[in-house]
């Protein structure tokens, strides 16, 4: 069942259009930011669709994937991405659920229930790693997409899978419990969780391959997310009523040693440490360690490494810098203004060039530090981060300046249309139907390695999200951000177990689609009078494409009401909204719940001539979930 549909954020891009700050935006930045508006607009839709279509079993993409399991890449041959990696998959479910959360959806709902019952299979395979009996198997890295273990050669354990996996996790558990759904999250979700938990504090301080799977030693982004992980884990086990004292314990101890790699000779952070590869450890690996712990209750807290950070922001303008010369397509591009962002200076993969995910790393880490500027009203200037700020202000000193000077007013400014030149160098190298791969050429842009790479789509929805003042709960690095004075390898041997309840309940909608004056569900099952079951659903389609004077955009599909492949009897869409930059036409169209539809759009010129846009069909099944009474589909002329 898909509803490829860009939810809340769709609902958001109002937002985006009138990003903080905008009226104030220098004129050199206008152009710029009109461009990104207009890509965001376009691209969102379709980023979403395109990331759901990777997940099984029913995805356009996703024939002969086991239900809930997300593929890297529909690409099967150089490279082969045919698999299902536990930190995608779990960065990807985060994006979901973070989406889920802000506007309730039943079909993604749906989605994010499969794929925890996927991983509490995949905890239980005995795989090159281990097994479940003593936690060792949580560090496998990848496996094939039928949920069977990849045997093959590879870079293992790699240890961010399970903190990431139980941070997506968490996020879906806090909102079952803030909606009356405790005893789902305690029966069902937390014994997974609970396995990872267990993984994270045994593990942590041993080492293993980091986030691109060619370093063997500490990662920072890994052990950042580890941290989190315990953090936000002890705080759901006391909502549940139970505790993991482990969480408790090591917690600390890992953000002790987190802070080793912070380099204060160099002035950036170290992406691995306790390796020895020759390498600067210049990588992006430290731009996506910080998005990924970003709290925006934690201010620009150093010990953590948020995003605004001075630590963080320095690494940023080292991290950026480092790929200035390196690539052609950033020849001549100037320090603080955007550029092609790769994985590390030195990388040789598919020849070493720019991935679409960390320019757009590099987009959301500024993102995040704008929201929190304007949320706490200053911007403070370091020794630290004085090298990023004068990329902005040549002129600029240390200090704390308030919104109300003109020299915040600059800074402000200035990096909003620095962060929008590097969400615009991935609107310049996107294939044009809105594709991203894994990375572009580095000297003419064009697509290279894995087409369609799902981490490429969750990157640009949660820096779409971000850009337009959409950010994640909280986590409690607020409370959870002091540096024990001395470090301790403090590590517990954890307990496992396998989850077995992997059956949701129907019907777990939102507090508020409850009657008023009524309390949200308390159990694990719904009651029966909180909403029916549709017998027809209002499908409203969307279509994005240019068309000149005379042409009317049609939707024709193998349904009745869609003319059962009949050009004649096509459903018009109106070109009510359709604009320049928003090119939108739309219809809806009442179809049976639970149906299973193909269809495709149609150009009718005056004279009658018909345009189909190519293969293949869209596809998709009509929700048939309690309570839903409508959905939306997003297209884009293919």
């Amino acid at each position: 069942m898909r509803r490829l549909q860009l939810l809340g954020l769709l609902a958001l891009l109002p937002a985006a259009l009138g990003h903080p700050e905008a009226s104030r935006v220098r004129r050199e930045g206008e152009v710029v930011k009109r461009s990104v508006d207009s890509f965001i607009a376009t691209e969102s839709p379709i980023a979403l669709s395109n990331l759901l279509c990777n997940i099984g079993s029913t995805g356009c993409h996703a024939s002969g994937v086991a239900s809930g399991i997300v593929v890297a890449s529909p690409d099967k041959t150089n490279p082969d991405y045919w698999y299902t990696w536990t930190r995608d998959s779990a960065l990807t479910f985060k994006c979901v659920v973070d989406t889920f959360t802000n506007s309730y959806d039943a079909s993604l709902q749906a989605e994010i229930q499969n794929y925890i019952v996927a991983q509490a299979h995949l905890q239980g395979v005995s795989n090159p790693s281990g097994s479940l009996s003593d936690g060792s198997g949580l560090g496998e890295p990848k496996f094939n997409v039928d949920m069977s273990q990849f045997t093959g050669a590879w870079g293992r354990p790699q240890r961010d899978g399970p903190a990431l996996r139980a941070i997506a996790l968490i996020a879906y558990s806090k909102w079952l419990i803030s909606n009356g759904y405790t005893s789902t999250a305690s029966s069902i979700v937390w014994p997974v969780i609970k396995n990872d938990l267990a993984y994270v504090a045994q593990y942590w301080n041993n080492t293993g391959f980091d986030l691109w799977e060619e370093v063997s030693g500490s990662s920072f982004f890994t052990v950042a997310n580890q941290h989190r992980a315990l953090v936000e884990g002890a705080a759901l086990a006391t909502s549940l009523g139970t505790s993991c004292s482990a969480c408790s314990a090591v917690a600390p101890q890992i953000l002790c040693f987190l802070q080793s790699f912070w380099s204060p000779s160099s002035g950036y952070i170290l992406a691995n440490i306790n390796e020895n590869n020759g390498r600067s450890a210049k990588d992006a690996n430290t731009l996506l360690g910080s998005i990924h712990t970003f709290d925006p209750a934690a201010g620009c807290d150093a010990a953590t490494f948020q995003p605004c950070s001075d630590r963080a922001l320095a690494n940023h303008k080292v991290v950026t810098d480092a790929f200035r010369s390196i690539y052609s397509i950033n020849s001549g591009i100037a320090e603080g203004s955007a550029v092609a962002v790769g994985r590390y200076p030195e990388d040789s993969y598919f020849g070493g060039n720019p991935w679409y995910l960390n320019t757009l790393a590099a987009a959301e880490q500024l993102y995040d530090a704008l929201y929190v500027w304007k949320k706490q009203g200053s911007i403070t200037v370091t020794s630290t981060s004085l090298a990023f700020f004068k990329d902005f202000s040549s002129s600029i000193t240390p200090g704390t300046y308030s919104s109300s000077t003109s020299t915040y007013t600059t800074l402000y400014n200035a990096i909003s249309a620095y962060a929008d030149g590097y969400m615009n160098i991935v609107a310049q190298y996107a294939q044009t139907n809105g594709s991203l791969s894994e990375q572009f050429s580095k000297t003419n842009g064009e697509p290279l390695s894995a087409y369609d790479l799902t981490w490429s789509y969750a990157a640009f929805l949660t820096a779409a999200a971000r850009r337009a003042g959409v950010v994640p709960p909280s986590w409690g690095a607020a409370s959870a951000n002091s540096v024990p004075a001395q470090c301790s390898a403090t590590s517990v041997v954890g307990s496992y177990t396998s989850a077995t309840a992997t059956s949701f309940p129907p019907s777990q909608t939102p507090a508020s689609s409850t009657s008023a004056g009524s309390s949200p569900a308390s159990s694990t099952t719904a009651t029966a009078t909180a909403c029916s079951t549709p017998t027809a659903v209002a499908v409203t389609f969307n279509e994005r494409v240019t068309t000149q004077w005379g042409q009317t955009i049609k939707v024709v599909g193998d349904a009745a009401a869609l003319g059962g492949w009949d050009t004649s009897k096509a459903v018009p869409l109106s070109a009510a909204g359709y604009t320049a930059s928003d090119p939108l036409w739309s219809g809806t169209v009442d179809l049976p719940a639970g149906l299973a539809v193909q269809y495709k759009y149609i150009n009718v010129a005056a004279d009658g001539g018909v345009t189909w846009e190519a293969d293949p069909n869209h596809s998709f099944t009509v929700p048939a979930a309690c309570g839903t009474t409508a959905v939306t589909r997003d297209d884009t002329w293919q």
